[in-house]
């Protein structure tokens, strides 16, 4: 079988280099003279936004621009359901000391929200009726009404809080790229606690680039959601609102929502890509995925371009062979797609693409074959099913289910030669 180097596309280089520390050390005298000259010291000052005011606030423009934008690409995917939000409208009514919302002044008076994004979406939500209270642990009286339902004085009582607000002016920065710099800086240590970021939307925010979008853009593929039971993009928004109870009501399962919501549809995508290096993975898999989003930020438009493509044809291959159930374990006791089968089946798929043809010509066969695994799988003693045991994710693992596939694949190809 042919290495896995013979795959890969021009300007695909995995350059391990991590970024150097700095070899000398400064002086005493030399650390002052830093500090003194403001190097990486932040400019901010304080304001209040008051609460009857959030949705003028938000549609407020400057010379025809909006002055306000709510979801900057570090920021995270909405998470809070409406008994989260109900809560905070809660917090409001009994007058709990709300934390502060921090804005980035990207030119003057314009801003971008780095933090608080959830807060003033909920605010305005509920202003605008889209949602009633519900779970409220200390006015219970209130649950199941909106805003225009609320008694006058609970009303006023709403409309005299207000958020503060922490705003990192423009003068902070000296240059585009030291105000991403610093922007991305904030926005992971304002959420070091808290709700945890899982690790791609640390990798969203704090190494972002054009890789990364097109990652994204990748993860909205039909065929890709399918495949992991996905809500479709034009599907998504809606059921984002929907509570627990009322996402258990859809064809879709919690977890899931909450899947989309923490990004792992754009891990996936950008495992796949990173799998094209495994070779270089040596440690803990986050870092290997971190490492390698760093350099494929840096590849040339060309080089995406044709990992684009590489992408989408496997992706629609493995569909329109195996259908909507192929990252599935085959057998009766799995019902959700696992990673254990959509590594080794996209990395042997992709590195045979130009067989194509043959694939479809043989789809029935393939289909049998790779479907009458199921009873195999189910035999806990059989080498298949140690093979796709999720608990083994270690290098050697993924490496073995490639070769696994790789070689399940390689018996149609053979047999077609020999034709």
């Amino acid at each position: 079988m042919e290495d896995n180097v013979t795959y890969l596309v021009d300007g695909e280089k995995f350059n391990l280099k991590a970024s150097e520390l700095e070899k000398n050390l400064l002086s005493e005298q030399e650390i002052n003279d830093k500090y003194r000259k403001g190097e990486m010291r932040i400019v901010t000052e304080q304001g209040r936004i008051d609460l009857h005011s959030i949705i003028s606030t938000l549609n407020s423009e400057t010379d025809g621009k909006k002055k306000y934008t709510l979801n900057p690409e570090y920021q995270r995917r909405k998470r809070w359901d409406n008994r989260r939000k109900s809560l905070l409208i809660e917090s409001f009514i009994i007058n709990v000391p709300i934390p502060p919302i921090f804005l980035y002044e990207v030119e003057y008076a314009i801003y971008e929200v780095m933090d608080g994004q959830q807060r003033l979406t909920t605010i305005r939500d509920f202003y605008e009726d889209k949602f009633s209270l519900e779970g409220l642990e200390y006015w219970r009286e209130l649950n199941g009404k909106k805003y225009s339902e609320l008694p006058k004085n609970v009303k006023a009582g709403i409309d005299r809080r207000y958020l503060s607000s922490i705003v990192l002016l423009e003068e902070t920065a000296k240059s585009e790229q030291e105000a991403e710099f610093l922007k991305k800086i904030v926005f992971g240590r304002l959420n070091s606690g808290g709700e945890k970021l899982t690790s791609q939307e640390m990798r969203n925010a704090l190494l972002s680039g054009k890789f990364n979008k097109l990652c994204i853009e990748l993860a909205q593929n039909d065929s890709f959601r399918k495949l992991w039971h996905y809500p479709l993009e034009s599907e998504i928004e809606e059921l984002l609102f929907k509570s627990e109870d009322e996402i258990k009501e859809t064809t879709y399962s919690v977890s899931t929502i909450e899947s989309y919501r923490k990004m792992q549809d754009v891990e996936l995508v950008l495992r796949f890509f990173a799998y094209r290096h495994l070779e270089h993975w040596g440690g803990q898999l986050d870092l290997f995925l971190d490492q390698y989003l760093k350099n494929a930020n840096e590849f040339p438009d060309s080089t995406l371009i044709n990992l684009k493509n590489i992408f989408l044809d496997t992706i629609e291959l493995i569909f329109k062979i195996l259908g909507q159930n192929a990252f599935l374990l085959p057998g009766k006791k799995y019902k959700s797609p696992t990673k254990t089968m959509y590594d080794g089946l996209m990395q042997a798929f992709s590195q045979n693409t130009q067989h194509k043809q043959v694939f479809l010509d043989k789809k029935y066969a393939i289909c049998d074959k790779f479907y009458g695994l199921g009873e195999i799988l189910d035999q806990e003693s059989s080498h298949e099913s140690k093979l796709f045991d999720g608990r083994y994710n270690h290098k050697n693992n993924v490496q073995a289910r490639i070769d696994y596939f790789r070689a399940f694949l390689e018996a149609f190809i053979s047999k077609d030669q020999k034709n």
